[in-house]
C-alpha cells in the first residue's frame, strides 16, 4: 500500500534527489540539450518530486550552473523498463524555487 503523500495523481512531498534520479535525469540530459541547443557540463539532480499516473511523473530539479538550475518533468511508463521521456521543463529557476506541477 503506498504512503498517504504517493496517492494517485497527486505530488509526493520535496525529497532529496537520490542515485536512482540523477539516473533518470541522466537519461534525459541529452533531450534537454537537443532542445536547448546547449550544453550542460554541470547536470546534479538536487531534489524531486513524483506523482503516480499511467507509470510516474518524476518532477526533479537539477543544477546546471552556480546559481541556475532547470525543473525537468519525466515520465517513466510501466513496467519501470520502459522509455523515460522528458515531457517538459522549465529553465532559470533559482535553488530556491519550490517544484510544482507544470
Amino acid at each position: 500500500m503506498s504512503a498517504p503523500d504517493e496517492m494517485a495523481g497527486g505530488l509526493t512531498e520535496t525529497r532529496p534527489a537520490t542515485a536512482e534520479i540523477q539516473a533518470i535525469a541522466d537519461k534525459v540530459k541529452p533531450q534537454l540539450e537537443e532542445k536547448e541547443s546547449k550544453n550542460y557540463p554541470i547536470f546534479k539532480a538536487t531534489k524531486y518530486r513524483s506523482q503516480v499516473v499511467a507509470g510516474i511523473n518524476y518532477f526533479i530539479k537539477v543544477q546546471v550552473a552556480d546559481d541556475d538550475y532547470v525543473h525537468l518533468r519525466v515520465f517513466q511508463g510501466l513496467p519501470p523498463e520502459s522509455q523515460i521521456i522528458l515531457s517538459k521543463y522549465l529553465t532559470h529557476k533559482t535553488k530556491e524555487d519550490p517544484i510544482v506541477y507544470f
